[in-house]
């Protein structure tokens, strides 16, 4: 089996020292904000194991990202984030988007990398606001569209929603219909749209050159009481997808 999708790593052959290829992970889940502000970073232990690297390598990753005021490091106290996005949220019709996107399911073809359920970890706990080591539901899949793929998503759902969720069903129906179908009343969705670049594994999967630029998506959906019941890591090609935003004037 290959690496899991979520699963760090650094490449030891490529010219960029291992510090700054943890760095650069680590600086992308913040400013996406996968890492929210004021959530705590793995020690230089976790991190070491995490990436199979020394713990002096951890140590400058994350001297780093404090070195660029990404995060503050305490003794006794651990790393958290404080870098705060600058973008002001838009607000939009809730109604509309699940509609959009429950369309856009519809209207592509899914090939499902991985299913299966495990144990969850930060940043995820704190996205799906679940305590560490709950269980999740994991889904990989890449969405095509006229034979050429267009997105590659990773999805989490809390187990206990995730009963009708096996590969006949999501193959079929966008998770977001069976989630309502598992008696789910949607309320609201936070959504971040970031700018990135093709690493080896996404170029393979979406068939673009490495460093090819991405439109990276993170986006946590909420019921009307809101709990968190979805979250999706997506990326996709800009040349086959576009975000459009219909702005109105308030004193219209």
């Amino acid at each position: 089996m290959g690496r899991r999708d979520d699963t760090p790593a650094v490449d030891r052959l490529q010219a960029v020292p291992l510090y700054h290829q943890i760095f650069l992970q680590l600086r992308e889940e913040i400013i996406s904000g996968e890492r929210a502000f004021g959530s705590r970073l793995p020690t230089e232990e976790e991190l070491s194991e995490s990436f199979g690297v020394s713990r002096i390598t951890a140590r400058r990753a994350l001297a780093e990202l404090a070195e660029t005021n990404l995060v503050e490091r305490k003794r006794r106290v651990g790393t958290h984030v404080t870098y705060q996005s600058p973008a002001r949220p838009i607000e939009g019709s809730i109604e509309q988007a699940i509609e959009s996107l429950i369309t856009y399911g519809r209207k592509t073809q899914v090939r499902i990398l991985e299913l299966d359920t495990i144990a969850a970890r930060a940043p995820i706990t704190e996205a799906l606001e679940i305590a560490p080591e709950a269980p999740v539901l994991r889904v990989a899949r890449v969405r095509w569209l006229e034979n050429q793929p267009i997105s590659h998503l990773v999805s989490y759902v809390p187990a206990e929603l995730a009963g009708a969720m096996d590969r006949a069903a999501l193959k079929a129906t966008p998770m977001l219909s069976l989630l309502e179908q598992a008696g789910v009343h949607i309320g609201a969705a936070t959504q971040t749209i970031t700018a990135s670049l093709a690493d080896a594994g996404t170029a393979s999967l979406l068939e673009v050159d490495i460093g090819s630029p991405i439109l990276r998506v993170s986006r946590t959906v909420l019921d009307v009481a809101r709990r968190p019941v979805q979250h999706v890591l997506a990326q996709f090609r800009p040349d086959l997808y576009q975000i459009r935003l219909d702005l109105h004037s308030a004193r219209a």
